[in-house]
């Protein structure tokens, strides 16, 4: 079987620092790889593969700004489309856009829906919707008006992450600097509750940032900036209890499993797919507000760090979701 992985191009795959779709899309790539699968990775020309790569620039566009998006798009998802002969499967991690080619070619396309950013991207996946296949993150991130094969959790590489029994007592905010993810209520919950809370994270809005974070920065409340991945196992597995304040129905928060692959348990609010994610009261706390994510901190001592990892080992490994795709690789080409 030879499969070609198409991922963004804004970052490297694997990334630096902030990019989950390249992350998945390395996982994916490297796990078929580890099973004897002849795998091409579609992405940047700075990305890291063990098997074939092809890229149509060396770096991507958010790390090297003098570059076009829309026209670095089209060239890398054109030079898939153009070789697609070669392969058996294409598994498409780039959105939307891919699918607009998928009839022009007799390869099947496997597309993994990372989230939808907008209902108005629905109707081209409806165009498709008899001849693509589909694939959701989570059951909580399907649109009714899709037809799904399945869902596969995003599945991270357990060997990155340490387990931690004995934590530190700070909590942790880890995700975009954004509205949606939070950052504002984990600084209230974090006074709330009398405790450090670290805050790591790629701005990505500055206004937000600087109205609702920077200005409570102080001796308890600390901005560490774009956490290396070094940084980021020290600081999840460290940490007393990661907290997710989302205020959108997140597809899924790979920061959420990452942290309890660590140990560390999370305190969410019960959006999208963080109870598929989070066992309540066994892996950390679904709270609706930052007063019940208050009471939960208190309730911390009852959750049982092993747990937490035991249970994001079982779920969210890259090795469940590689096998997970390969079986749906299977069965789309004995149609």
């Amino acid at each position: 079987m030879k499969v070609a992985v198409l991922a963004p191009v804004a970052w490297r795959t694997p990334p630096r620092h902030y990019g989950p779709w390249e992350q998945v899309a390395s996982n994916i790539t490297e796990g078929l790889i580890q099973k004897g699968i002849d795998v091409t990775l579609f992405a940047t020309g700075d990305s890291i593969t063990a098997g074939n790569l092809e890229s149509i620039c060396e770096s991507g566009y958010e790390e090297d700004c003098n570059q076009d998006a829309k026209v670095l798009e089209c060239l890398h998802i054109s030079n898939l489309m153009e070789k697609a002969s070669q392969f058996d499967i294409i598994h498409n991690n780039f959105d939307f856009l891919p699918l607009t080619y998928s009839a022009l070619i007799k390869t099947p396309v496997i597309t993994t829906i990372h989230g939808f950013s907008s209902p108005k991207i629905i109707p081209i996946y409806k165009k498709y919707n008899s001849a693509g296949h589909y694939v959701s993150i989570s059951n909580a991130d399907r649109s009714p008006e899709l037809n799904y094969l399945a869902t596969v959790y995003n599945g991270l590489n357990i060997k990155d992450f340490e387990f931690t029994q004995t934590p530190d007592e700070y909590l942790l905010y880890f995700g975009r600097i954004h509205p949606d993810k939070g950052a504002a209520d984990a600084i209230e919950i974090a006074k709330k509750s009398g405790r450090k809370l670290f805050i790591a994270g790629l701005v990505q809005d500055a206004n937000y940032f600087r109205e609702k974070i920077e200005s409570q920065l102080s001796e308890q409340i600390e901005y560490l900036g774009n956490a290396e991945p070094h940084q980021r196992k020290s600081l999840l597995g460290k940490a007393f209890a990661l907290l997710h304040p989302i205020s959108f129905n997140e597809p899924f928060g790979m920061s959420v499993a990452e942290a309890m692959l660590c140990g560390t348990p999370v305190i969410a609010y019960n959006k999208g797919a963080m109870p598929e994610l989070i066992k309540s009261g066994e892996t950390g706390f679904l709270v609706n507000n930052v007063n019940e994510a208050v009471d939960a901190v208190d309730q911390l001592k009852h959750i049982n760090r092993r747990d937490c990892h035991n249970w994001a080992a079982a779920q969210f490994s890259s090795e469940k979701m590689v096998d997970e795709y390969l079986g749906l690789y299977k069965q789309i080409l004995r149609r």
